[in-house]
């Protein structure tokens, strides 16, 4: 009985060390203005363990550094998708997605255009 205590020990041991409390990863989010920063960025934030959260408009890239022991990447993409914004594996719903602003929607060619126009 003893030694399967102590097994039982060890692994537990061994599972909650192979958290890391810190954990850095990026995805990207589609997204077109500081709107959009915002709105990702905040949705971040919202999921517990999330650290830092930092979305750059111009190559969509989403950096994180999360607390594994408190989420995990699908749990904050899916509050990304809930915002209305797709990620690269998944898309986010029409009903999210229309509820961001007009000057938002980024699946729209003339908005991607009118944003390009306005950052050179």
């Amino acid at each position: 009985m003893k030694k399967v205590i102590i097994v039982f020990m060890l692994l537990v041991g061994a599972v909650s060390f192979a958290q890391n409390k810190n954990a850095r990863a990026t995805i990207e989010v589609d997204g077109v203005c500081l709107m959009c920063k915002t709105r990702i960025e905040k949705a971040c934030f919202k999921t517990k363990g999330v650290k830092s959260a930092v979305w750059d408009v111009n190559t969509h890239e989403l950096a994180l550094i999360y607390d594994e022991r408190k989420t995990n990447l699908e749990t904050i993409e899916a509050s990304v998708l809930e915002v209305g914004h797709d990620t690269e594996e998944l898309k986010a719903t029409d009903e999210a997605y229309n509820s961001v602003h007009a000057c938002c929607r980024y699946r729209d060619e003339a908005v991607q255009d009118d944003h390009k126009v306005e950052e050179d």
